[in-house]
């Protein structure tokens, strides 16, 4: 259990605690199940590692898409430099809290002109991701008599290996083509725009630190390359993040202690060299996150078919899609999964656990090893503090909406 995600939760008598509290005594808190738990001591504790860890010239950027529950954005608010979002309703959540306006970034395409109002009237910097974007940036600015805070996000000529979902290289929705970069700076320079600097993200969920470390390289060398096309200084530079977590027995944890000292090596050569005025970020959400929460789920049904010995529990894919395999997993594995009362105890049996809805698709654990586990038992999936339910079809079937606690 040692490299099992639950070593991560504390214990009470034999059971699963979230921030000191036993998972089946939140439930009784919450008013039953299913719900997702946050453990407020693991969120500071992975913000401390990557602070002792990353180079002090480096800035974090909480990406508020990975988990928007209020709560939790509040609580980094106190602990990270600045916030990303990619909707009105993630900016008004990060505008809420004590993070200052001029720290909060909106990126994402498709941004609808009342949206960019919005955002010009917050004094947020808007990553732009197309040349029609940054006209109606402008428009709406002189419109509203307010000089609009800019940067570029770039859809680099490269992409990265070991990336769960490319954002970059190739044809995108997302970014305007390095190519295009330059003609676009001068436009923006004789606009009335406070044009600050570049985004670049181009994958996530990236295990391999080697390339993650080759991504940054690439992505300095671009930067700088486009920052001489640039008629303003950059004083902004966002290296996107991609750092991934382990979901499944077979998938290893990060090297951190690798992709420091790749950034220290970046951040004090190339970078202070060519672009002495930039703010450097590295954008994280499921790093920061995904590790320190769970989903609690009740049995409520032991059913033996043909064989095969049935879990059906309370909650299901619409709650934790990604648990289920249908969210871009080409080939399913199972999530970390356990009896949250008897989290220390051997496996017995092998079980399938299956959610509430009518759909075989429902499937949270495909012939999963656990203590016997009976109706009315919690089973709790790890890894579940990001893009889960925020990510999954909550209105299909029409079940209930699953509660969110922050311990």
């Amino acid at each position: 259990m040692t490299n099992h995600p639950a070593a991560a939760f504390a214990r009470d008598a034999g059971r699963l605690a979230v921030g000191g509290v036993p998972v089946d005594r939140l439930a009784d808190r919450v008013g039953g199940t299913p719900f997702f738990a946050y453990d407020r001591g693991l969120l500071t504790g992975r913000v401390q590692l990557l602070r002792t860890v990353l180079p002090s010239e480096v800035q974090l950027s909480y990406a508020v898409k990975a988990n928007p529950m209020p709560a939790v954005v509040q609580h980094l608010a106190g602990l990270v430099d600045s916030f990303d979002v990619a909707s009105a309703l993630e900016m008004r959540t990060a505008l809420d809290t004590p993070m200052p306006a001029d720290r909060v970034s909106f990126a994402g395409p498709g941004k609808t002109d009342a949206e960019l109002r919005q955002a010009i009237a917050a004094g947020v910097t808007i990553e732009m991701e197309s040349e029609n974007e940054a006209d109606r940036v402008t428009a709406l600015g002189r419109l509203l008599g307010i000089r609009p805070r800019v940067a570029v996000r770039i859809n680099p000529d490269f992409s990265v290996k070991g990336s769960g979902m490319r954002l970059g290289g190739g044809p995108q929705q997302f970014g305007v083509d390095s190519e295009r970069v330059p003609a676009l700076l001068k436009e923006l320079a004789n606009a009335d725009v406070e044009l600050l600097g570049f985004h670049v993200f181009a994958g996530s969920q990236n295990l391999r630190a080697d390339s993650i470390c080759e991504a940054q390289r690439r992505i300095v060398e671009l930067s700088i390359r486009l920052a001489e096309e640039s008629p303003l200084p950059v004083r902004y530079l966002n290296l996107g993040g991609g750092f991934g977590i382990p979901y499944t027995d077979r998938d290893q944890p990060l090297d951190l202690d690798t992709i420091g000292t790749n950034l220290a090596d970046l951040v004090r050569g190339p970078i202070r060299q060519a672009l002495p005025d930039a703010r450097v970020v590295i954008e994280l959400g499921r790093y920061l996150v995904g590790e320190c929460g769970v989903y609690v789920t009740r049995v409520v049904d032991r059913k033996i078919s043909r064989g095969r010995t049935y879990l059906v529990v309370d909650g299901g894919l619409h709650h934790q899609l990604a648990a289920s395999g249908n969210f871009g997993q080409a080939i399913r594995r199972n999530y970390p999964i356990a009896v949250a009362e008897r989290i220390d105890a051997e496996p017995t049996e092998t079980v399938t656990v299956v959610g509430c809805l009518c759909t075989p698709l429902d499937l949270l654990g495909d012939a999963v090893t656990l203590p016997r586990a009976d109706v009315g038992d919690l089973i709790v999936l790890f890894q579940a503090g990001a893009y889960g339910l925020t990510a999954s079809p909550t209105a299909f079937l029409s079940h209930p909406a699953p509660a969110e606690v922050l311990v």
